[in-house]
This record gives C-alpha cells, structure tokens and sequence, in this order.
C-alpha cells in the first residue's frame, strides 16, 4: 500500500480508462468549450420569427384602435382612419374627453391588473431582473386595450411604449407556454418587444439595439440571433402594410461644418441636462401623487384633468402628435409655436405620467427635445451665421440626446433618428450629441427614466454590459498549488495519522482518489476523513459515496462554477480532454475567486511603464547627470 501521493499526477505516464469512467464522460454534462449556437438557438428563433410576425400585427391592430377611439372621443363617429385630436371643434366639453378616458383606464389597472400602469418598458425590465420574464398572461390584453384608450382620448403619450410592452408580453406568453428556460424566456421576451418598435416605426436595427441596451443586459449571439429575427420580421410586415416611407419625414441635409459639429455635441450636453431635469420633474410629479389621501385608481382622472385644460388651449398637445416631431425637425413651425407646443407638452405628459396612466415616453420626449435643440439651433444660427448651424439637424439631435440621457440607450437613440428620417448625413450630429448627452447623464444621474420606478422597489438594473472573465480562463489556467492524491487502498486509519502529522498537504480539504492503476475513482473531502463513523481498517475506495463529478482542463472556469453550483460541491478534480485518464489537478473555489482577483487588479491603475520624454531631452538629462556625478568626484 502506497503513502499519500504530494506529486503532481501530470508527470504520471498515461493509463487506460476504466468502463466506468468511459461511461461517465459520455454522460458527462460539461461541453468541451463554451457553445455559441445550437440546434435549441434554431427552434427560439423559430418562436422568435412567429413572435415577431405576430407582434406587427398587434401592433396594427393597436394603432388602428388608437385611431377608432380618437375617431369616436373627438368626432363622435365609428372610423380607424388616422386623425388627430387637435382638429376637435369640441370646445371646452374637450377638458372632459380625457378624463373619462383616464377613469376607464384607473378602472382597467384596479380590476384588470395595476402592470398596464406606466409606460411598459421598467415594468417589463422589472419582470426580466426579478420574475424570470414571466409576464400576466391577461397585460397581453389589458396594456395594448388601456393604452388605446388612454391615447385616443387626448393622452400626450406615444403608442411605442405600450406596443413593445405588449410585445414583450406576447413573448413571455410564448414562452411560459412551451417548455423553456429562464434566458429562453427573457430572449423571446425582448424578441417581442423589438419587434413591437420595428412595427411601429420601421426601426428594425434600433429595435435590436433597444432590447440589447434596455432588456437583454448582454450581447450574446443566442439573444442576438433571435431578437433580430424578430426585428426584421415585424419590419417586414410593417413594410407589406404600410411602404418605406419613414415615420418622420423631412428635407434631405446638407453636410455639417467642423465649426456647426461642435455645436451640436455642446447642444447634446445641454440635452444631457435637459434629461435630467425632465426625469426628475416626473418622478417628482409621481411623488405627489403618492401623498394625495385617495385611491390610486382616481390619479389618472386627476392627471388627464390637466391634460384636458392644456388641451383646449393647445390642442397640438392631445394624442401622439407623430406630426409635431416631423413639423419640429422639417423647420415648418415658427419659434414662437414650438415654444408654446413644447412647454405645454411637457406639462401634459410629465402630469399625465405622473399620474400612473398607461402610456409611452419616446414621442413625447422627441417633441420636447427636437423642439428645444430646434430653438437653440435657431438661436445660434442668428447669432454666429457664419458657422452655418442647421436648425434642423440642432431638432434631429435634441430629440435623440434628450432620449439618449433620459434612457441611456445611446446607441439605440442615434440609430432611431437616423431610420426614422432616413436621412445618413445626420448620423455624425447624432452621435456627438447622443454620446454628449448620455456622459453628462451618466455624471449627473444616478437612475434612468427608466430605472428609476424599480430602482425605488429595490430593483438594480445593470447599467453596464461586462464580458464574464470566468468565460475567459481555461480550467488548466485556474487551478494552483500541488495535487495531493490518496491510494484508494489506504485505511482510515493511516490517512487520519497523516492528516494529524501536519505533513504537506495534510491540511487540504479536498483530495482525490486514485486507484492501483492510476484512475480517478472519486473525491474525499477532509470532513469525510475526519468525522467518518467507519471503521480504521476501512479502505478510501470503500468510503467514497458520492458520485465522480470531474471538469476537462479546456473548459472555462465560469462552466466549472457551474459544475460546482449544479451538483453543489466545493471542488473538482480536472483532467484532460484527450486523455480522460490523467488526473491533471483540482479546481477549487478559491481557485474561482482568483479569476475574479485579477478582474479586480486589471482596474487598478499603474504607474507609467514608458517614457514619453523626447529622445534629444533624455539623453541630454543623462549627459548633465554624468557631469554632475563628475563633479563631485572631482
């Protein structure tokens, strides 16, 4: 009988593998390396398409109902032919228009269920962070019904906000009806509601980029591929319906000077500010509404009562308004009209909102920031001339980079200005402005318009998208330290006289058993051995009860972790993938931490390592040095 091996078992030559063994690496649950893709990514972007498919037409049917209840609220008749509210020859009865609406809605949310409040993208981001994106069936319904009434009766709202909740719902119905996983769930989910977006507004990249930025917390091709199959495919629909024509036409552009660029990403900063601002002037707005001694239920007729009364006066105000942001960004407004509709916009919607109503933030928010970047642009075009500012490229980027701060889905708010005008020669203004925008965001505000509600309940969204270093280490690269083996003919005895020796090794808490051949048969921890009721003469082999779980030496330590929380051990011994036989090391938890250390020392900052002083100035610091040093010895 061997002592306890303290040698490293790679020195080992290679031995056969027992039957056994063999049998246990091809049921073996750890893939050879992390997979990108499968056959189960084919069948979720099979789902994913049909979501899609099925998300565009909600998302016509919605629209059409939006019109049908705007048709009938304003103008008394049955219609789903598109109008606007601000038409109306109701006089003052349109104060009441949409406080009846507010009150079907407060219904709605008290009996229906209180999730159609808001506008739908926290509430689906909560549902992702906390609920496995596990949706109400009935908010399907309930959210897309709600918002129709909501904004057909004169709601300052967008119908985007409700359409990709009621996609992303859609998507998690998908997915709680065939079997799934959590992560399965949540891509189907965002599936929905991109592909909500590209039905609305014929988006489809933008759509993506929102739920990567805004749902998806992560950049992974088996989200990826889904989501933007679903994106293309509601866009599609929407095209089949409806043409190419973009959603907010205006004039083509003329290229930007160096001079005119600045100013625009100065003016994204300034709408940076802006964002802030509005932010917190709703969840200020929400916070009154929270001390008023009633139901929660009567706060949407309060709110549409000020909606109502801004309504008679500025009746551009009541509805969508998809038109105001094409008027804004075409330059067809005077300065003093868009003063006027912005102002009075904001105090609809941030009330309206505030009140807990069903509705969306995107269309008013591009109201009230193209029209503040269109009236500085056409401030600083009076003022300096000469730099050739573009009241209508200033309006295209203050809308996106009011967006862009308030949501912090940068990427998604230049790439949705630029597919929605269609117009390349925007992009560059729009990335400044948006990048500006969201840096003064990220400084100044610690949550987003749309983190803030479930920031509140105890809810952290992820605010920045991190590779996984576990993903980025290879098993053989992790583990440290000797491998220390037992004989499994070895009695307890010998192995409890060994451990109280304190001999080298000796105070491990894991070791791994090998037999007369060299083969791994199993793990002991130090508890076994200390705290095992056999008897002295019992052998390793016999005290081994739990079955062999190994990891291969290519794979990442994020897939040992796994291993480990799966089967709920502490370590695992590692062996090579093409010679399953040799017992290489053990992985431990620490061995785990360790990744993590050097994540945490790669953030650390180092001194300098190169010397950016100019050749000619060294060496004639080196030549004066030596000149000194012969002076003093002289």
């Amino acid at each position: 009988m061997e002592a306890p091996q303290s040698d490293p078992v790679m020195s080992r030559p290679p031995l056969p593998v027992s039957p056994a063994l063999e049998v246990m690496l091809g049921g073996a649950d750890v893939p050879p390396a992390a997979v990108l893709l499968d056959r189960r990514v084919l069948q979720i972007s099979g789902l994913a398409i049909g979501t899609g498919i099925a998300a565009a037409l909600i998302a016509q049917v919605l629209v059409r109902m939006i019109h049908f209840f705007t048709n009938l609220s304003f103008y008394g008749r049955l219609a789903i032919s598109p109008v606007s509210p601000a038409e109306n020859q109701l006089g003052l009865w349109v104060i009441f228009v949409p406080v009846i609406g507010a009150l079907l809605v407060g219904l709605m949310a008290r009996y229906g269920s209180r999730a159609i409040r808001g506008h739908g993208i926290p509430e689906a981001m909560e549902q992702v962070l906390v609920n496995q994106s596990r949706i109400p069936a009935r908010i399907t319904f309930l959210k897309p019904f709600s918002a129709a009434i909501s904004i057909g009766t004169g709601g300052p709202f967008g119908a985007e906000g409700p359409i990709i909740a009621t996609g992303g719902a859609l998507g998690s119905l998908i997915g709680q009806i065939v079997s799934t996983t959590a992560d399965e769930r949540k891509t189907l989910l965002a599936a929905g509601a991109a592909a909500g977006m590209a039905a609305t507004f014929g988006s489809p990249v933008s759509a993506v980029l929102l739920a990567i930025e805004l749902l998806l917390f992560e950049f992974r091709p088996r989200s990826i591929i889904p989501v933007a199959l679903a994106s293309a495919s509601a866009a599609g629909v929407r095209t089949v319906l409806e043409g190419f024509e973009p959603v907010f036409a205006m004039p083509d552009l003329d290229h930007p000077t160096g001079a005119a660029l600045a100013v625009y990403i100065l003016l994204g900063a300034c709408m940076g500010l802006a964002a802030v601002a509005v932010t917190r002037a709703v969840y200020a707005i929400e916070d009154a509404f929270e001390i008023l001694p009633i139901h929660w239920m009567w706060w949407p007729a309060l709110g549409a009562t000020a909606v109502g009364v801004i309504g008679y006066f500025a009746p551009r105000t009541l509805g969508v308004g998809y038109n105001n942001i094409s008027d804004v960004i075409s330059h067809n407004l005077s300065v003093q009209a868009i003063l006027f509709l912005c102002t009075l916009k904001f105090i609809s919607w941030s009330v309206a909102l505030g009140s807990g109503t069903s509705g969306g933030t995107l269309a008013p928010m591009f109201t009230i920031g193209g029209g503040l970047g269109a009236l500085a642009g056409t401030g600083m075009n009076w003022m300096f001339p000469e730099i050739g500012i573009d009241p209508r490229i200033a309006a295209l980027v203050g809308m996106a980079a009011i967006f862009a701060g308030a949501s912090r889905a940068l990427l998604t708010s230049a790439v949705f200005a630029f597919e929605t005008t269609l117009q390349p020669l925007g992009l560059l203004p729009l990335l400044g402005g948006c990048t500006a925008s969201f840096m003064v965001s990220c400084l100044l505000m610690r949550n987003t318009i749309m983190t803030e509600k479930i920031a509140r309940r105890g809810i952290l969204a992820p605010a920045e998208y991190l590779a996984d270093a576990l993903e980025h280490v290879l098993i053989r690269d992790a583990i440290s330290g000797n491998l220390v083996t037992l004989n499994a003919d070895d009695t307890l005895l010998k192995i409890r006289a060994w451990i109280a020796s304190g001999a080298d090794g000796a105070t491990y808490q894991g070791y791994p058993v090998i037999n007369e051949r060299g083969i791994l048969t199993g793990v002991l921890t130090r508890r076994d051995l200390i705290e095992s009721a056999a008897a002295d003469s019992s052998r390793m082999e016999e005290l081994i009860t739990r079955p062999l779980k190994f990891i291969y030496d290519d794979c990442t330590v994020r897939q040992a972790a796994d291993h480990m929380m799966n089967h709920d051990i502490g370590r695992l011994p590692v062996v090579l993938r093409n010679q399953p036989s040799k017992l290489i090391g053990i992985v431990t938890r620490s061995d785990i931490l360790a990744v993590h250390q050097r994540r945490i020392e790669s953030s650390r900052r180092e001194k300098p390592t190169l010397n950016v002083w100019m050749p000619q100035f060294v060496s004639a610091n080196r030549r004066a040095g030596r000149a000194s040093a012969t002076n003093k010895t002289s």
